[in-house]
């Protein structure tokens, strides 16, 4: 590539939100917009997205990555030429960047943009190949000034997007396809300024009508927020979903309270887990997404293990037996 890339009322309400605030352990209610992201609180070095997880079972198919087992770092296929850049239109996500050959381009959450760097290698760059940055050219719709370029640990040139290195996934094989969208909770279309695909801006949570659920919270990507049964929320705020569970119940970092629509401001805020991060609450539980759930609206988390299910806008787990 030829162009480098460029900068991408009262005193007794007082006292009530203050007894609340003591009760849940809130932390800070003003949560950097930093912070303001739907992330695991925790994952392991190599959770590059299991896209072939059962839900309920705590098993999965494939090798961990969001591809077949039988994907292999060994033999390397060439890498494809990214070509000339394109838009398309998605009816759940909007405008997607595609690549020469129609085939929808991904970030990854645990990469970085500022600076540009990727964190996936080995299996995972098997699963998620690393755009070529050499030839790519910016088609209609497409600002050149934001592609550049990053040198991967092996040498070659990774295409960035407004610093973010672009990815395709192992399992797009048509034109249009976006079935690497959401996986694990870390990877997500492109939208041509770099930023997550998405038909709308979402605020931090805010609430949708589920055609069987009916309302409940979903996070700033539209992902489903689910409740665990065996967490608490009073005299404090509890997780007892650690480990190789929250590889599958990413937790939500917390937002802010004016970042929200639709959801009860009481017990809205952010705690400390054991291990340091902090994670966001409704009603003083706390909330987590699904890996499982691969687009804006899926709800294959509800009642997996008759533990985990939607959240309604008032911190209540939706459909759970007598709640």
């Amino acid at each position: 590539m030829k162009t480098s890339w460029r900068a991408a009322s009262l005193v007794a309400t007082a006292a009530s939100v203050l007894a609340l605030t003591t009760a849940c352990g809130q932390d800070n209610a003003t949560t950097p917009a930093s912070a303001a992201q739907n992330v695991g609180a925790t994952a392991a070095a190599g959770d590059y997205g299991n896209a072939g997880a059962t839900p309920g079972t705590g098993t999965a198919a494939g090798n961990g990555y969001g591809a077949d087992g039988n994907q292999s770092s060994s033999s390397p296929t060439p890498a494809t030429p990214a070509g000339k850049l394109t838009v398309a239109a998605n009816p759940d996500l909007g405008k997607v960047l595609t690549d020469g050959s129609g085939l929808t381009l991904y970030r990854f959450d645990k990469d970085t943009a500022n600076p540009p760097k990727s964190n996936c290698a080995g299996d995972c760059a098997t699963t998620w190949p690393p755009v070529p940055a050499d030839d790519a050219t910016a088609g209609a719709g497409i600002d050149k000034a934001l592609l550049g370029e990053v040198t991967r640990a092996d040498g070659s040139k990774q295409l960035t997007i407004a610093g973010w290195p672009a990815y395709r996934y192992a399992k797009d094989v048509n034109s249009g396809d976006v079935n690497g969208q959401g996986v694990g909770g870390k990877w997500f279309a492109l939208a041509p300024n770099g930023k997550k695909a998405s038909l709308s801006s979402l605020p931090g949570l805010s609430v949708r009508k589920d055609p069987k659920l009916g309302e409940v919270v979903v996070d700033r990507n539209g992902m489903t927020v689910y409740r665990f049964l065996k967490d608490k929320a009073w005299p404090k705020s509890v997780s007892n979903c650690t480990g190789a569970c929250l590889e599958k119940w990413p937790a939500v970092a917390p937002v802010k309270s004016d970042d929200t629509k639709g959801v009860q401001k009481k017990g809205l805020m952010g705690f400390t887990r054991p291990d340091g991060t902090k994670q966001m609450t409704v009603n003083c539980w706390p909330i987590y997404t699904f890996s499982g759930d691969k687009a804006p609206g899926d709800t294959n988390g509800q009642g997996v293990g008759g533990t985990w299910y939607a959240v309604s806008p008032d911190g209540k787990p939706v459909g759970a037996p007598g709640k």
